[in-house]
This record gives C-alpha cells, sequence and structure tokens, in this order.
C-alpha cells in the first residue's frame, strides 16, 4: 500500500484543519478563554510530591502497533522500516522496553487490542486489499503465551471495509468490533473459544457527510467500543460529526440502533459540533461521563451519559491547543486516568500532551497544562494499569517516551528512559511477567 491510499487522517495540509479562528465560535470565546488559561508547555520538575501510598505499576507486557515497510504512515514524512507488531517488557520504574519478540507478517497492525481476560490479541490490517478480497482491510487473531507474553497466529478474517482503523473486543470476549475508515461502516466478528475468528456476522454501513468537503465528504469511522456498563456500543465517525449509538444483539452478532425500544425515541448518536471530527471517546471509570477528542477542531467535548438510554448530553467543549498556538496540529487519542481524576489528549503537530483534571461532580474539565512528547506525531499513548506510567509514541520520530504521573497534580515527568522503535502508533499493556 502506499501513501496515497493510506487515507485516514493526518494530513497536515491547511485545508484539513480548523484554524484556532474557526474553532471558537464553535466552543464559545469565553468557555475557549476560561478552558485555556495561560498555561505553556508545562515541566512538572517542580511538582509536589504525592501524599499517601503511590501506586506501583508492574512489570508486564507492552503490545506496540505500527504502520510497517515499504509504507509511509499517514502524516509521516519517509517509508517506515517496522516489521509487524513489537512486544516488549516495561520497567516499572523508567518505563523502559525491553525487546520480546518482533511479529512479522501482517501490514500496517496501526490498532492493536486483547481480549479482557489478556489471552488473546487481535490486530487489524490498515489495507485497502485483505488476501484477495477487494474494499476490505484485515484482522488477525494472536494466543499469548502466558508466561513469555509472545504472539503465536491463529487466524485471519477480511473486516469487509477499506482501511479499518480500530478493534475493539466486547466485554464477554465473544465478538471482536472493527471501524473501517474508508469503508464507511463497522464490523462485527465473532470469536470462537479457541480465540479464533469467525467471518463477519454483520457489516453496519452509515451515510452522511461534514462540512469540509477534503475530510467529510462521506462517513469515516474511527473508533467503536463498549460503554463501561457494557449497555450500549459507541462508533465514532470523523465524516458526519456523530458518535453512533448501538446495542449488541449477542444471538445474532448485530449491531441495533439505539433509540425505537424507548419511549420518546432518542437520536441514535451524539453530535459533535460541525467540522471537529470526532477520532476516539474515553469514558469516566464512574460510567457518569463521555469525552470525545475531535481530530480535525482540536477539541475535547464533554458529556453527560445516561447509562440507562444511552445518551449523551453536552457539557462543555475545550481546545486541546495553547492560546498562542498558530502552527497546524490534529489530535489523535485521549485516555482517562484509571483514578477518574484526569484526562489527556494528544496533539500531533505542537507535539505535546495536554491534560485537564476532572471536576468528579460535573465532569467538567480543568486545564492542567501542556507536556513536549520530545518527539514528532504522537499518534498514540497510553497509561499503564496503575495509573503511575504514561507511554507516547511518537509516530514520525520512531520513540517512546514514558512519563511519571503526578498523582495529586496530574502533571507529566520525562523519566528519560526513551525507547527507540521505528513508526510506533499504538500502545497496550498486557499481562504482569510472571
Amino acid at each position: 500500500m502506499t501513501k496515497t491510499n493510506q487515507q485516514p487522517d493526518e494530513s497536515m495540509s491547511p485545508e484539513y484543519l480548523l484554524t484556532r479562528r474557526e474553532l471558537l465560535p464553535l466552543i464559545g470565546t469565553a468557555a475557549a478563554v476560561a478552558a485555556l488559561g495561560s498555561v505553556s508547555l508545562a515541566s512538572a520538575a517542580d511538582d509536589p510530591p504525592s501524599s499517601g501510598k503511590k501506586p506501583e505499576a508492574q512489570r508486564r507486557f507492552v503490545y506496540v502497533g505500527t504502520y510497517t515497510a515499504p509504507n509511509t504512515a499517514p502524516g509521516g514524512t519517509q517509508p517506515s522500516t517496522a516489521l509487524g507488531i513489537y512486544v516488549f517488557t516495561l520497567d516499572p520504574e523508567t518505563g523502559g522496553l525491553t525487546s520480546v519478540q518482533i511479529v512479522k507478517d501482517i501490514p500496517n497492525p496501526s490498532w492493536v487490542t486483547l481480549n479482557p481476560q489478556k489471552r488473546f490479541l487481535y490486530a487489524i490490517s490498515e489495507v485497502s486489499t485483505w488476501k484477495g478480497v477487494n474494499n476490505s482491510g484485515g484482522l488477525t487473531a494472536y494466543s499469548v503465551d502466558q508466561t513469555t507474553g509472545k504472539l503465536t497466529v491463529l487466524n485471519d478474517q477480511p473486516t469487509m471495509g477499506a482501511i479499518p482503523a480500530f478493534v475493539s473486543v466486547e466485554p464477554t470476549g465473544k465478538y471482536a468490533l472493527v471501524a473501517n475508515y474508508i469503508g464507511a461502516n463497522f464490523t462485527v466478528l465473532p470469536i470462537r473459544s479457541d480465540g479464533s475468528l469467525s467471518p463477519a456476522t454483520d457489516v453496519f454501513a452509515v451515510t452522511g457527510t461534514g462540512p469540509n468537503p477534503q475530510r467529510q465528504e462521506a462517513p469515516h469511522p474511527h473508533q467503536i467500543q463498549f460503554d463501561p456498563a457494557a449497555k450500549f456500543v459507541f462508533g465514532n465517525d470523523l465524516g458526519t460529526d456523530k458518535v453512533w449509538t448501538w446495542t449488541l444483539d449477542y444471538t445474532a452478532g448485530k449491531l441495533v440502533p439505539n433509540g425505537p425500544q424507548f419511549v420518546p425515541p432518542p437520536p441514535p448518536y451524539a453530535q459533535v459540533a460541525g467540522g471537529s471530527g470526532p477520532r476516539h471517546t474515553a469514558f469516566h471509570p464512574s460510567g457518569k461521563f463521555a469525552y470525545v477528542i475531535s481530530e480535525m477542531a482540536s477539541s475535547i467535548t464533554a458529556f453527560s451519559y445516561d447509562v440507562t438510554r444511552g445518551t449523551m448530553i453536552w457539557l462543555q467543549t475545550v481546545s486541546t491547543l495553547p492560546p498562542n498556538f498558530t502552527g497546524m496540529s490534529t489530535c489523535a487519542e485521549i485516555v482517562v486516568h484509571p483514578s477518574g481524576k484526569f484526562i489527556y489528549g494528544s496533539n500531533r503537530g505542537h507535539n505535546s500532551i495536554v491534560g485537564f483534571a476532572i471536576d468528579q461532580s460535573t465532569g467538567k474539565l480543568d486545564l492542567i497544562g501542556w507536556t513536549s512528547t520530545q518527539g514528532s506525531i504522537p499518534r498514540s499513548f497510553n497509561i499503564d494499569p496503575s495509573g503511575t506510567l504514561l507511554l507516547a509514541a511518537n509516530q514520525n520520530s520512531n520513540t517512546i517516551v514514558p512519563f511519571r504521573i503526578n498523582q495529586e497534580t496530574g502533571k507529566l515527568t520525562a523519566t528519560g528512559r526513551v525507547t527507540n522503535t521505528p513508526t510506533p502508533v499504538c500502545i497496550q499493556f498486557g499481562l504482569t511477567v510472571p
């Protein structure tokens, strides 16, 4: 696959982005100023120490997805040298990574995920043709060795939509859910008891456009996942500015649009401001709030979440960029801290992680600050299960940079232990090392 048909989302051309002048009318000037404050790119070296017993990270396996050679990642500046999925062990003190395995013979595994028991791993292949199936990416299943963390391939299936961007596993481990960015659809694939995949039982196509003709000429699904209560499924659609809502028919393996079962019926989606480009959603661990990061607007929108009806109500929209930033940047990942106290988002172009404190009663966000990722194009990052370490994946500088998280303030401090690895674009934490 060449750069020309790797379409998703990272083009840094000006016409693909909302400027800060365009963003302010969407969220309100007063709200934007209040949210942004006057904080510059932050260093947490002078953070006060946390009090009480501190959480401790554990040595565990880490799985890193990539764009593979000879392809150039979206937003990349040169061809990748990556060979597949990279398996590491995590140093719990420094966040440094030690190589365990390179899983080859899988093209563009740009998103990987583990099942709830972390016994199996599923990797999309972000391609347009999969083993002779046109207009389809691939999904490959692996077993995870519980002692070594190494992966063994089980089988694969076409995703029935081109350029898949995301895969998740529903909470019982019986189905894999895929968002196909160019295919304009969401796919459900059954998972057998041995972790292998059956052919798709549902391909749910969506329709619509957004106001940006270059980026939103059609639906562009970017994520699909269950809510924390495992009742409703949500699918972010960058192309239509919607977060689609379904329930899953477990017997048939099909997505059922939300709404008709309620009186009055809610719309089968949550809406963000036109031209925003919703990329990913992160739920608060309480299940009361949801946060949508919008790639094109460089914003995070906070919603209250009604778990009984699967509906979101707008609370607040804040910019992820400093008020004095004038360059080009797009958002990528969003993660809520395991404590529910903080939320973080990545800025590609500004090359930073922005942090906000979460008001536990209202769900609204208060700016903590920005921390440089010490690299270029942080397409992804993740927080280890203890909430102690944040690992940032710098796609274009081929590094994973670890940060310690201050448990009282949420500020980040680089540990200094940088891992060099080609084109890292997804980080998932696996089992603890025996």
